[in-house]
């Protein structure tokens, strides 16, 4: 499975002879190279190894000539590293390569993303950010949605907050959508309760980010997967950093009462995902402790595909 990377991780063709190169049309290797342009006879344009090379408008993309992929996606990859197999040589296709990133990504969803089930964990790149997730490629520039939901137990405003464009995840697979793409989720990677709130000791003053501003206190993020609760502070904002004494840590309540010691420091403040789970497959995960009324937890196999 380790030729269907997310584009930017696979082999970059520009590296290789020609004689490489054909090494890699004739065993039918998946590479990838940045598009140099999209022309008026639409379709991308490369370099490889001192020859042209182009992918006509119908292999841009799984889809294309069925319309389900506008040529704005196609555009897009201008400047941006792009997979293909190699469909001819120059000496058979007018002195120019000959590419198609649509049959990569049919080989992808035949021989790797189709056969992946609930809990099943996959590495994958953040291409861009909605308000309702960050959508994810998962392997030759097919796309799945990692909803904002799912991004951690600790809620949050909007993916930025959690995730960036570019940034590299691991993720499990959640479900599939009614089209059949993947629905992909990173929370139940993160931890749960105990496993997060072990890395902390009452007593401690350690820095955390106001997730939201209530009533009756302010919620603030120690980990991506766990909070505690500070007396309410008039002029909060979420997403500020401050530092905050942590008062108890009380499991069979999930619950870490804090304190906030200092409102102006230097920000911004990022937490990047911290692993518990980082191979394999998961089929039942439970954040909530053993002696809490509160149940989160996710039944991979009830979630059939």
């Amino acid at each position: 499975m380790v030729e269907y990377t997310p584009e930017g991780k696979g082999r970059d063709a520009r590296r290789l002879s020609e004689a490489q190169l054909a090494e890699a049309f004739a065993a039918g290797s998946i590479l990838e190279s940045t598009a140099l342009a999209f022309d008026r006879d639409r379709q991308l344009v490369f370099e490889l190894a001192g020859h042209p090379a182009r992918m006509p408008h119908d292999e841009c993309a799984a889809g294309v000539a069925q319309g389900a992929v506008r040529d704005v996606a196609l555009l897009t990859r201008v400047g941006r590293p792009t997979c293909f197999r190699i469909l001819a040589l120059p000496g058979e296709a007018g002195g120019a390569y000959l590419l198609s990133r649509r049959l990569a990504q049919e080989e992808c969803r035949a021989n790797y993303l189709d056969a992946l089930a609930p809990g099943d964990l996959l590495p994958c790149a953040v291409t861009h950010l909605e308000s309702f997730g960050a959508f994810c490629d998962v392997g030759c520039g097919i796309s799945a949605l990692l909803p904002i939901d799912c991004m951690s137990v600790s809620r949050i405003q909007s993916p930025a907050d959690r995730v960036a464009v570019g940034q590299t995840l691991t993720c499990a697979v959640k479900s599939r959508d009614v089209q059949g793409r993947l629905v992909l989720t990173l929370r139940e990677l993160l931890g749960t309760w105990q496993e997060n709130a072990d890395r902390f000791r009452a007593g401690e003053t350690v820095v955390g980010l106001v997730r939201s501003v209530e009533s009756y206190g302010v919620f603030i993020e120690l980990a991506p997967n766990l909070a505690g609760l500070a007396e309410r502070c008039e002029g909060l904002r979420p997403g500020q950093p401050v530092s905050v004494f942590i008062k108890s840590i009380l499991p069979d309540k999930m619950k870490i009462k804090l304190v906030i010691v200092n409102r102006e420091l230097a920000g911004p403040l990022f937490f990047a995902p911290r692993y518990f789970v980082t191979e394999g497959r998961l089929e039942h995960w439970v954040y909530s402790t053993p002696g809490s009324k509160k149940r989160i937890e996710t039944d991979f196999t009830a979630a059939a595909l």
